[in-house]
């Protein structure tokens, strides 16, 4: 049995649709991040980044129960576990690794920052507002010329999409338009009426419109560093 940490965020529900996609969802522990929930004891024993999403495989490598913090680990764990969302082909295989990896070191970040400046910030700095808006813009050209040949990311649907898609999701707080990209609306509208997503989506989708209005104990939750410093 697979025990999800989880509050519904791009990277939390990168994780829910990899289980629902795999047959595999089932325990759903909130974390609630407005609440300082992430910087519990026992949850850092689990996620020592006191980031979610994380899992306990209950019936990890050799029968023995493991913890696995970060999304892109968690994504590459489920599916070798699985032998499924990743390529046979040693090529293809490499290939979606690849866009796994730049989602979790270039489009994550850079749209995260994007995210903040553009939503979050205590106060508006135009060049932090531009800067991420321009980079996420250029980002998202990348994904659209690697899908003008390509089906999915990597020929077939893997954890590479479902790593990307859930940060394509919240594309106006990036200030991007699909329109723009048509390659990758191609690509969403695909994978976004997959059974898998719809149920992954489905996970606390009553917590989605949380707020965390800048200088609130939620924002500071989020956003100080630290439990203790959001009182």
């Amino acid at each position: 049995m697979i025990e999800l940490f989880f509050w519904p965020t791009p990277n939390g529900y990168k994780a829910t649709i990899a289980l629902a996609e795999l047959g595999l969802l089932g325990k759903v522990t909130p974390i609630n991040i407005l609440a300082g929930e992430q910087f519990d004891p026992a949850f850092l024993k689990i996620s020592p980044n006191n980031k979610v999403p994380a899992i306990i495989d209950h019936d990890g490598p050799n029968g023995e129960p493991v913890a696995i913090f970060e999304s892109g680990a968690i994504l590459l764990y489920l599916a070798e576990k699985t032998g499924k969302l990743l390529p046979k082909s040693e090529v293809k295989r490499l290939e979606a690794l690849q866009w796994l990896f730049f989602q979790v070191s270039s489009m994550g970040p850079m749209l995260g920052q994007a995210h903040h400046f553009r939503t979050y910030a205590p106060e508006k700095i135009e060049y932090a507002v531009d800067r991420y808006t321009q980079e996420a813009a250029r980002l998202y050209k990348v994904l659209d010329n690697r899908l003008a040949d390509h089906e999915y990311l990597a020929d077939e649907f893997s954890i590479a999409d479902i790593a990307t898609f859930t940060w394509v999701r919240p594309r106006k707080m990036q200030g991007q338009d699909l329109e723009d990209y048509p390659n990758v609306k191609r690509w969403y509208d695909q994978i976004k009426v997959r059974p898998s997503v719809s149920e992954g989506l489905s996970v606390l989708s009553d917590k989605m419109k949380w707020q965390a209005k800048p200088g609130s104990k939620e924002w500071k939750s989020m956003f100080s560093g630290s439990e203790k410093k959001s009182d």
